[in-house]
């Protein structure tokens, strides 16, 4: 099954994936069982939103090792393989929708990149979970495109503006609940060219050791989102369109453009 968050007359609303029709519901399936309200839109001109706006938005970085390499031969010190499962955090006001733009700010300089991640979301609430607890949590899967500032990344004492500026965290097409990640292969496509592919279960801590580990400090609740970091990176400039696609979920599909420079009083390098 695959369930939307859609936008029908300015509001948002939920919606399951039928052909080429989205199923209006009455509520979200993370609520509660919904109900059809007996509308549909079409799929190819709906305006998708985010799939879930997460209660917490759970990160997980240098989760391949791969991609532990290349964040050392690019000048990231800290980089090293993992001993423990241990996750970040991410903002809200990043996320945005299928379709929609990423907007890469005017004072952006350097490498303005990619990473396309699958994404658990939460369906129930987990405390000190069980390794099989965890599993049996999640609702299911969508993809999401970590688009990072890197010369922000490595200049600032923290993410808050390399990986958390406006648009910065598109997610979506939708919730995909029948599908084994783990066996999947994730890709980065710029305007319809293979950039980046790995298998997507190539993990250093798998989904589920995460979750364990999570819950014995936090108390993770359902619409928590955990995005799973990448194995590969590619470089974004404004005019390009951004496909992240998780075989078994569907393809998550951005154009890139540039800020409009209407404040350049405020704006420092």
């Amino acid at each position: 099954m695959r369930y939307c968050r859609v936008e029908v007359d300015g509001r948002p609303i939920s919606g399951r994936v039928d052909g080429d029709r989205i199923v209006l519901l009455d509520r979200s399936p993370l609520t509660g069982a919904p109900a059809e309200i007996g509308i549909t839109v079409a799929l190819d001109t709906a305006v998708l939103l985010p799939p879930v706006i997460p209660p917490v938005f759970y990160a997980v970085g240098l989760n391949y090792r791969s991609h532990i390499e290349h964040a050392l031969a690019h000048g990231y010190s800290a980089a090293a393989v993992p001993q423990r499962p241990e996750v970040g955090y991410r903002a809200q006001n990043a996320l945005t929708g299928h379709r929609a733009p990423i907007v890469k700010p005017v004072d952006v300089q350097g490498r303005f990149e990619a990473e396309g991640e699958v994404v658990a979301v939460l369906g129930a609430t987990l405390r000190r979970a069980s390794y099989e607890q965890a599993h049996a949590a999640i609702f299911g899967w969508t993809i999401g495109n970590d688009v990072s500032a890197r010369e922000w990344q490595h200049a600032d004492r923290s993410f808050w503006r390399s990986k958390n500026a406006d648009t910065f965290k598109p997610m979506g097409p939708w919730i995909e609940t029948e599908v084994d990640p783990l066996a999947q292969t994730t890709s980065i496509r710029v305007d319809g060219v293979v950039q980046v592919e790995f298998p997507t279960g190539a993990m250093i801590f798998d989904p589920y050791e995460y979750l364990v580990e999570t819950s014995r400090y936090s108390t993770l609740h359902p619409g928590d989102v955990l995005w799973m970091g990448a194995d590969g990176t590619c470089r974004l400039t404004p005019g390009v369109t951004v496909d992240v696609e998780v075989s078994g979920i569907g393809v998550l599909s951005n154009p890139v453009v540039a800020e409009e420079n209407t404040d350049t009083e405020r704006r420092r390098p």
